[in-house]
This record gives C-alpha cells, structure tokens and sequence, in this order.
C-alpha cells in the first residue's frame, strides 16, 4: 500500500464492537482495521464483478463459456511465463 487514501467512515456501533473484537480474538494489530476492511471491499468488488460477468454471459452456451475461459487461461498462463523468463 503506497498510495494511500483517508476514509471517515460510519458503522453502527454492534459492528464496530463485532469487528474490533472479532480483530482481537485473531490477534490483530494496529493497522489491521484497515487491512480488514481493504480486504473486505476488495472482495466484495470482485463478487460484484463476477456476478455481472455471469449475467452478462447467461445466454451462452456452456461449451463456448469454457473455451473463452480456456483461452483467457492460455494468454495469463504465456504473459507470466514470458515475464518470468526476462
């Protein structure tokens, strides 16, 4: 993280108490709150894009859904090859 942004958030204070504690009881530190909830957006991003990608795509047949990921697969598995070997 080295560009950082400054949020002023509200919860209520159950979730805050939740989350502090649930922090504590896993050993958490100073500056895990922020990790935490990071984490949290992050993954909540990516199941909203997930979702809107499987929407986007219900209408297509199964087999053609596999080879479009088959193919994303082939050029992520090549771009991390090829950058390794530089």
């Amino acid at each position: 993280m080295t560009d950082l942004a400054r949020w002023t958030v509200k919860v209520t204070k159950e979730t805050d108490i939740a989350v502090r504690s649930y922090l504590a009881e896993h050993g958490g530190k100073k500056g895990d709150l922020s990790k935490f909830i990071e984490h949290a957006v992050q993954k909540e991003v990516l199941r909203g894009t997930v979702h809107d990608i499987q929407e986007r795509n219900a209408d297509l047949p199964a087999d053609e859904v596999q080879a479009l990921i088959d193919e994303a697969c082939d050029l992520g598995r090549a771009e991390f090859w090829r950058d390794r070997s530089s």
